[in-house]
């Protein structure tokens, strides 16, 4: 089975200013992976440097677009590993998260890492079945 590599805008163009070597999302058979992205700014395409609750919005407003791009949906999710700067932010976080998910949520792991390249403090990945 091969895998397809998807371009989203507009965060395939954030991606390329960044050189970053990622496609936001690929997709293989039934299966699609959405990559772990920064809190772009929408508008400018640059990391939102904004509390915990805003990045999060962005990053699963971006994840659902990625989603969507590839043919599904938020409801298609099946796994979310979520990656934080610390467990401070946990309560607000889920908070955020909980209104994306509101029943049946998919698994999920928060795993605590020390730093980013960028001033952001959270990335979630995904992989959803169609």
């Amino acid at each position: 089975m091969k895998r397809e590599a998807l371009r989203v805008e507009p965060i395939s163009s954030f991606l390329d200013r960044w050189k970053a070597p990622t496609s936001p999302v690929t997709r293989a058979g039934n299966m699609i992976f959405v990559s772990g992205l920064p809190p772009f700014d929408p508008g400018t395409g640059e990391i939102a440097v904004a509390p915990i609750e805003r990045q999060s919005e962005i990053i699963m407003e971006q994840m659902k677009l990625c989603l969507e791009t590839a043919g599904a949906s938020l409801d298609n999710v099946m796994k979310c590993d979520v990656y934080c700067t610390s467990t401070k932010h946990f309560a607000a976080f889920n908070a955020v998260y909980a209104r994306y998910f509101p029943h049946d949520a998919p698994a999920r792991i928060f795993v605590c890492t020390p730093e980013w390249f960028g001033p952001f403090d959270v990335e979630i990945d995904c992989i959803a079945m169609m």
